[in-house]
């Protein structure tokens, strides 16, 4: 049994250490990757804390950064005051979409700056290079299968 949490907390920190590169702070990530692999799927604050070793203050700040972005919801149990946290149905579908969005949005922004400077420009060669990239990434998810969720409702 000690072998088996070893190996999930192996997991959860190569979880952990994959959203760092992305901004996203360890122990939001250490979270993110606890509630992905626990067991039940629902999770006190104490036993998050202590699963992966977090302080009480820095799982709180840290469960805001993951409700804040969609990936963690908390709910109470009737006849409880325990709050419960879990990682929200269908969570990395709706935060990968949103980061889709953003970029498409960014991308708006880059054609409105080839406008402003003249897409053909020296001084636009940068938000060209930009534009080109969003422009690509447009037609690949306009080509792009329905996401998951939309097939599961389907079925």
């Amino acid at each position: 049994m000690v072998r088996e949490h070893d190996q999930l907390l192996d997991w959860v920190e190569r979880v952990s250490m994959f959203l760092a590169a992305d901004g996203v702070p360890p122990m939001a990530g250490r979270i993110l990757g606890w509630l992905m692999v626990c067991d039940p799927p629902e999770q006190s604050a104490g036993q998050i804390c202590d699963a992966i070793g977090a302080s009480r203050a820095s799982l709180t700040t840290n469960m805001r950064v993951l409700t804040t972005m969609g990936f963690v919801t908390r709910r109470t149990k009737p006849g409880e005051r325990t709050t419960f946290y879990r990682v929200d149905q269908d969570a990395w579908e709706r935060v990968v979409l949103r980061q889709i969005s953003a970029l498409a949005a960014f991308g708006e922004i880059t054609r409105d700056g080839l406008a402003m400077l003249g897409a053909r420009s020296v001084r636009a060669g940068r938000i060209r290079e930009a534009q080109d990239v969003f422009d690509w990434l447009a037609k690949t998810f306009d080509n792009a299968p329905p996401p998951p969720s939309a097939t599961r409702k389907k079925s």
